[in-house]
């Protein structure tokens, strides 16, 4: 019992955890399955063909590449105006501050229904076509408050000292951002980003409100749902999964090492 007191909370988080990863499991040993019919949701026997030919499937590789790019390119303009937009209400102040953060936070608390819904009268209104930009305005629109949230929280925990003994030390204002505030403010931006890049690929709701006759990769898995799931998809979501983790290991590896050369 003592032990057990002891590493009650490693045990709770093990768990959690391994809920989490389960899931996940799942999908990887179902990627390696060839089902009888079309459902793959039965195991009938070991088989790498869906990773032999993860495009084997009409239009799915077409869905994935336009989803990646939607997501490159929301969260390029999500975290510029973004990181902007962190900066002015941070350490700025000026007329309507307090509504702009409040406008900040409505899309992270709206019902992804009704924001869609609302982006895609505003877009039947102005009488733009559904298809590619509508989809990457409605990204950038939701992903922007995600990236702001975790950019102004990194800025106000900033040393505004390191800045001041730049400044004392002749740097110019670019000089000053360039080689202090940016790298400082990094973690904070490189977080905002990843974040974008996830929720922008993952998008169902809003993106079926603004995409007219456009397919992206999350609306290609639902609409193949009905019909049975292609192998394929796990194939494609178990490579996601693989690279999200490589891409952890490797950022945990990079700041040990620059943890363990500034000790």
């Amino acid at each position: 019992m003592r032990w057990l007191r002891r590493n009650v909370v490693v045990i709770a988080g093990v768990l959690a955890l391994g809920y989490l990863i389960l899931p996940n499991l799942v999908v990887l040993a179902f990627s390696f399955n060839k089902p009888k019919g079309r459902y793959n949701y039965t195991w009938n026997h070991f088989s790498t063909d869906a990773w032999q030919h993860p495009c084997g499937v009409a239009d799915m590789c077409g869905s994935l590449t336009l989803s990646l790019r939607l997501a490159v390119y929301a969260t390029i303009g999500a975290t510029v105006l973004g990181t902007m937009t962190a900066f002015a209400l941070a350490r700025y102040r000026f007329r309507g501050r307090a509504a702009t953060n409040m406008l900040i936070f409505l899309p992270m608390a709206m019902p992804e229904v009704v924001m869609g819904a609302s982006l895609g009268t505003l877009f039947l209104n102005m009488r733009i076509r559904f298809g590619f930009w509508t989809i990457l305005i409605a990204h950038i629109m939701f992903c922007l408050s995600f990236v702001v949230v975790a950019v102004k929280a990194r800025i106000m925990s900033m040393d505004p000292r390191l800045e001041q003994a730049a400044q004392d030390l002749y740097a110019t204002p670019a000089q000053t951002f360039l080689r202090i505030t940016l790298p400082l403010a990094a973690p904070g931006i490189a977080a905002g980003a990843l974040l974008s890049f996830a929720l922008s690929f993952d998008d169902y709701i809003i993106t079926s409100f603004n995409a007219g006759s456009t397919v992206t990769f999350p609306m290609f898995v639902w609409g193949s749902a009905q019909r049975g799931t292609p192998v394929q998809v796990n194939v494609i979501g178990t490579a996601m999964f693989v690279v999200a983790v490589l891409l952890v290991v490797a950022g945990q590896l990079v700041g040990g090492r620059r943890r363990g050369a500034r000790s």
